[in-house]
């Protein structure tokens, strides 16, 4: 219990040495904490007692000799590397995600949102105001979807598709992963303005610019038309029903016929097993509208946009493909 009551402790650290980027300053081999400090311009009796302690839960490891190397773990603080989740890291445990989780006390007693209780605002809505954030946001998606990515890319034949609009799709990440396994293939990148500004810089997309189609847009007012596969992950979790109605219902009216609508989302299982789900159930709950849902909550939803969900494709990560048509 006492581990539980203080992980929040653990997650601190883990921010604090990744915004110092303390896991590419051990790139090259372990190190004192006299010399890491330096190179990071920090205080060298506070890193040691950092690592100390992270050590001892396996994110770092230190030698006999009193140096620190990476571990594994530790690894995947990295920046620029396959696998990295620095950016995850930096993004979720920042000051503003930080406080809308200090309130989860208000909006289990109320019912309301954390974050809008504390900030005055919904999440992308503060995001938009502060582009620094907006900007982290992207590449931490793009940072927790390296592996995912892959995976989905390899769980379902995208061939079936000769257009496949990625809605919400940020910086192209995924869609350029499905393009790149899928040579016959055609695309359209689509989210706010803002964010697809972002998607040439962000690289995904070098070498696709004559198959996939920016465009910039608001996807609770419409969708681009006549694609056979509209393609939404991590964005259904994000709204309540009624939004994700609409969103879903924009996409079948849009499709051409016999055409896909694909869900990549988590799926909760029933039970007590632990679960990734489940914790990001309640990140949802703390700072937006949104939740995971189970696999009968989606076939609902999917109902209520005028969709029959066909099937459910596990992947190779905790994600899963769910495949809806017209009803």
């Amino acid at each position: 219990m006492l581990g539980h009551i203080t992980g929040y402790w653990v997650s601190q650290m883990i921010f604090v040495v990744a915004k110092l980027g303390i896991a590419d300053v051990l790139a090259k081999g372990p190190k004192t904490p006299a010399a890491i400090a330096e190179q990071v311009g920090a205080h060298a009796p506070f890193v040691h007692r950092l690592l100390r302690t992270l050590a001892s839960v396996g994110v770092f490891a230190e030698t006999p000799n009193g140096r620190f190397r990476l571990t594994p773990t530790a690894a995947t603080l990295r920046s620029g590397v396959p696998g990295s989740l620095r950016d995850f890291a930096l993004m979720i445990i920042d000051d503003y995600n930080w406080a809308g989780w200090g309130a989860l006390f208000h909006g289990v007693q109320t019912g309301g949102v954390a974050f809008d209780h504390v900030h005055g605002q919904r999440f992308f809505d503060y995001l938009v105001g502060h582009p620094d954030k907006e900007k982290l946001f992207a590449a931490s998606m793009a940072s927790i979807s390296g592996a995912e990515n892959g995976a989905v890319a390899r769980a379902y034949d995208f061939s079936r598709f000769g257009r496949l609009v990625d809605v919400g799709g940020a910086h192209g990440h995924l869609l350029a992963t499905i393009l790149r396994r899928h040579r016959k293939g055609r695309g359209v990148l689509y989210d706010q303005p803002q964010v697809v500004a972002g998607a040439t810089a962000s690289g995904f997309l070098a070498g696709l610019e004559d198959r996939v189609e920016v465009t910039g847009g608001d996807f609770f007012a419409s969708v681009p038309l006549g694609a056979d596969g509209y393609m939404m992950k991590y964005i259904v979790h994000d709204w309540d029903d009624d939004r994700c109605v609409r969103l879903l219902g924009l996409c079948r009216d849009a499709m051409a016929p016999g055409g896909r609508v694909l869900v990549v989302e988590n799926v909760v299982e029933p039970g007590n097993r632990p679960g990734w789900s489940k914790l990001l159930d309640i990140n949802m709950l703390a700072l937006l509208t949104g939740k995971e849902r189970t696999k009968t909550e989606f076939r609902d939803l999917f109902a209520r946009a005028g969709l029959r969900l066909r099937r459910v494709v596990p992947t190779a990560s905790p994600i899963s493909i769910l495949e809806a048509t017209a009803a």
